[in-house]
């Protein structure tokens, strides 16, 4: 089963327990962007609790949808910095944050001008660290219907719904007694590195 779904920034571990029981990765590169989802925003567990990361967009002509893959970032707002801050003090004491920050941070800093763009290396990056071997595929064209093949979860990982088969087995966090579902994937990263797939799986 291939697994069609939207492009997402630090996606949440739940997406990634769904990767990998599925046999590739459609992404959806026709279709508009969509306001207050996981394409531009993220979650990260700190002291005071969950925090939204989200990235500020260029919108353009507010008028006219625009297709996702030409949504520019805004960097005059120097995200970067808040974003960067908030994940080192909310994962620099954990086990496995020397071993993977720079890699991200090495994303961040190249400042690629586009959303997508920014989202696709991410994805590469945590695949990768991850050791997941899936193949990669880009939509050719917007479909509303898929084929038998294909398991449409387009706007179904979404801030605002919680998932009702995508769970994900409690693993030991920075902070907090009771475990937080749907962060973002540096959160099981940095706690548990090499083993993260045990709790994907």
């Amino acid at each position: 089963m291939i697994l069609l779904t939207e492009l997402m920034y630090n996606p949440p571990v739940t997406y990634f327990r769904q990767l990998l029981h599925s046999d590739g990765l459609l992404l959806e590169q026709h279709e508009n962007y969509v306001k207050q989802s996981y394409r531009n925003r993220c979650h990260v567990l700190t002291a005071q609790g969950v925090v939204p990361l989200s990235i500020p967009i260029l919108k353009g002509n507010s008028k006219n949808k625009t297709i996702i893959t030409e949504i520019e970032i805004d960097y005059s707002q120097k995200w970067y910095n808040v974003h960067w801050r908030t994940i080192q003090a909310a994962y620099g004491r954990a086990p496995y944050f020397e071993f993977y920050g720079d890699y991200i941070q090495q994303v961040y800093a190249r400042q690629p001008k586009y959303l997508f763009q920014l989202n696709v290396e991410l994805l590469k990056l945590y695949l990768k660290l991850l050791k997941i071997n899936k193949p990669l595929f880009f939509t050719d064209a917007y479909q509303s219907e898929t084929p038998a093949n294909v398991l449409d979860l387009r706007n179904r990982i979404h801030p605002k719904i919680i998932p009702d088969n995508l769970h994900v087995k409690p693993y030991t966090q920075v902070f907090g007694k009771q475990f937080v579902p749907e962060l973002s994937i540096i959160d099981l990263l940095f706690t548990q590195g090499p083993a993260s797939l045990t709790y994907l799986t």
